[in-house]
């Protein structure tokens, strides 16, 4: 089992190595890929030492599964390089994720839909990964007919900048601007780009990825992003109308028996998701659980995850996880 890496030295790189080491994942060979500068240095994986890698080095090497973390642009021009080896490639950017011909997928939710022909697979966004843990269950039992989700992003979500960018303002430092404004003691509802729409890229594809991943275009959906001064992951709040009424207590049995899905809604005891809690943890986090009053058949959650993590790196995993348990190399 030859398992690529490319990205291996980027924020949500470095945290798929750590998470391939937390599961043991079966590879005989890593071969960790970077750019150029990067060649030569480096990285640690189940404790041993591997060396970064080319693009064209890691091609010619033929590995049976790439993970892919190096931004759009790189998995637009390199995935189909791989695919075309013969290499599965389970890409992490926006690159595949609305192409018709591409699964995207949470494996709790849609992994049976891979098969042997599926060459290059799309992994979702972050933010839509955990709040379709959270209400995929809730769609199979009850129904989703509209769903509004307000999103509080961790700075993590754009990347080391905007780290760095936070730690020059703790430490009232003038550096590099990764937000066209302070992120410190401030929140941003801008993530990623303005559409023609007024809304950003970032809220469209919790309504485009929601609609592919459940196959359900009829739900209704609507969200804001924003971006807050936390490093440990996103929260959501989400406002969901199901089609068929529900006792609380059979939604919290019903979450907390989901795959992937914890419960943590015991307000009495001050019990409630926090990203300072979910921070380097796999699961999705869910409480505040209770009835919208305004509204019939309603239900307000609050879905906390660590972006980098499920959002990124462990979903990617799993679904590499399925591949080699389905025998789909």
């Amino acid at each position: 089992m030859k398992l690529a890496v490319v990205g291996a030295t980027g924020m949500v790189g470095e945290v798929m190595l750590q998470v391939l080491s937390e599961r043991n994942f079966p590879y005989t060979e890593l071969i960790p890929v970077a750019s150029k500068r990067s060649v030569g240095k480096k990285v640690f994986c189940g404790g041993k030492s591997h060396e970064v890698v080319g693009l064209e080095t890691a091609v010619s090497i033929k590995p049976d599964i790439a993970l892919f973390s190096a931004g759009g642009s790189i998995s637009l021009e390199w995935a189909p390089k791989f695919a075309d080896s013969g290499t599965v490639v389970i890409d992490n950017s926006s690159a595949w994720r609305m192409d018709s011909s591409k699964k995207l997928i949470i494996p709790e939710i849609n992994a049976n839909k891979l098969t042997a022909s599926d060459k290059i697979i799309a992994n979702p966004n972050c933010s839509t990964i955990q709040m379709l843990v959270a209400l995929a269950p809730l769609k199979e039992n009850y129904g989703i007919k509209r769903i509004v989700v307000s999103t509080y992003q961790s700075i993590t979500g754009t990347g080391v900048k905007a780290v760095q960018q936070l730690e020059n303002e703790y430490k009232s430092k003038i550096g590099e601007m990764a937000y066209p404004y302070p992120i410190h003691r401030n929140a941003l509802p801008h993530c990623d780009v303005f559409m023609d729409n007024g809304y950003t890229k970032e809220e469209m594809k919790l309504v485009n990825e929601t609609h592919k991943i459940l196959d359900d275009l009829s739900i209704r959906i609507t969200a804001t992003a924003i971006r807050i001064p936390v490093v440990g992951g996103h929260s959501e709040s989400i406002n969901v109308q199901l089609k068929k009424d529900f006792e609380l207590e059979t939604i919290r049995k019903l979450l907390n028996e989901s795959p992937g899905v914890v419960v943590q809604d015991n307000p009495e005891n001050n019990v409630y998701p926090m990203p300072i809690y979910a921070a380097g943890k796999n699961e999705v986090f869910v409480g505040r659980i209770r009835k919208d009053e305004s509204q019939k058949k309603t239900l307000n959650l609050w879905v906390v995850a660590d972006n980098l993590r499920k959002g990124a790196a462990t979903n990617t995993i799993q679904i590499a996880e399925y591949i080699v348990k389905e025998n789909l190399i």
